[in-house]
C-alpha cells in the first residue's frame, strides 16, 4: 500500500472478528461527486432502526442530508471548522439526535447509548455495502438545534459521514492527509478490559 493509498486498511486484532468490522476504519477523504445509491443508503438506516434498544423505546431520530441539498448544507454549517474543511465531499450527512427526556419528563438514561448502538449499525452496514464512514462530534449542537427545530427533549450528539473513499492525497490539507494514513491504533485489550473474571 503506498502512503496514499488507504483502501486496505485492515485492524490488526488480538483475535479474529469480522472482516467487516476489521476493515472499518474512518477516512476523511470521499469521492466528491459519487452518490449513493438510495436502496444502500435505506438499508444502513433500516440497520439502525433495528438495532438493540432498552425496553424497546428506540430513542433515536436520524436527519438526513444528501448532497446538493439545503439539508446537506444546514448539517455541514453546523460542523465545527476542522470537519467542515473535508466534509463537504462526503455524499450524505445524518444527524444522530437521541431522545434525553420522555414524553413524561423524566430523563432518559440510557438514549445515548441507545442512539450510539443505532448509528454502529448503520456504519457497519453501510461499511458491509461498500461506503465508508465518519462520525464527528465537533458539532454545533445548538445551532442544529436552531435550524432543525429540534426540541429540548431531544440532543443532536453526532454527525455521521457517508460517502465513497478516495485517495488520501486528495485532501488539500497536509496535516488531515498524514491523519487519513497513519497507523491504526487501539489500546491494548486489557486496558479496556481490566476486569475478566
Amino acid at each position: 500500500m503506498s502512503l496514499t493509498d488507504t483502501s486496505a486498511r485492515t485492524a490488526d486484532t488480538s483475535a479474529p472478528i469480522l472482516d467487516v468490522l476489521a476493515e472499518r476504519w474512518s477516512p476523511r477523504s470521499f469521492e466528491p461527486e459519487a452518490v449513493i445509491d438510495e436502496k444502500v443508503l435505506t438499508a444502513a438506516l433500516e440497520a439502525a432502526r433495528w438495532s438493540a434498544s432498552a425496553s424497546n423505546t428506540q430513542p433515536w431520530k436520524f436527519i438526513v442530508g444528501r448532497r446538493g441539498t439545503a439539508t446537506f448544507d444546514l448539517i455541514n454549517a453546523n460542523l465545527m471548522g476542522f470537519n467542515q474543511a473535508w466534509s463537504p465531499n462526503a455524499s450524505v450527512l445524518i444527524v444522530n439526535i437521541a431522545e434525553v427526556v420522555d414524553v413524561d419528563g423524566k430523563p432518559r438514561r440510557w438514549g445515548m447509548y441507545d442512539l450510539g448502538q443505532a448509528v454502529a449499525n448503520l456504519t457497519v452496514q453501510a461499511h458491509n455495502d461498500g461506503l465508508h464512514v465518519h462520525q464527528m462530534g465537533g458539532i454545533e449542537v445548538e445551532g442544529l438545534r436552531t435550524a432543525f427545530d429540534i426540541d429540548e427533549r431531544w440532543e443532536p450528539v453526532t454527525v455521521t459521514a457517508l460517502g465513497v473513499l478516495a485517495p488520501a492525497d486528495a485532501l488539500a490539507d497536509e496535516k488531515t492527509r498524514a491523519r487519513e494514513v497513519a497507523p491504526r491504533e487501539r489500546k491494548p485489550l486489557a486496558e479496556v478490559v481490566p476486569i475478566n473474571d
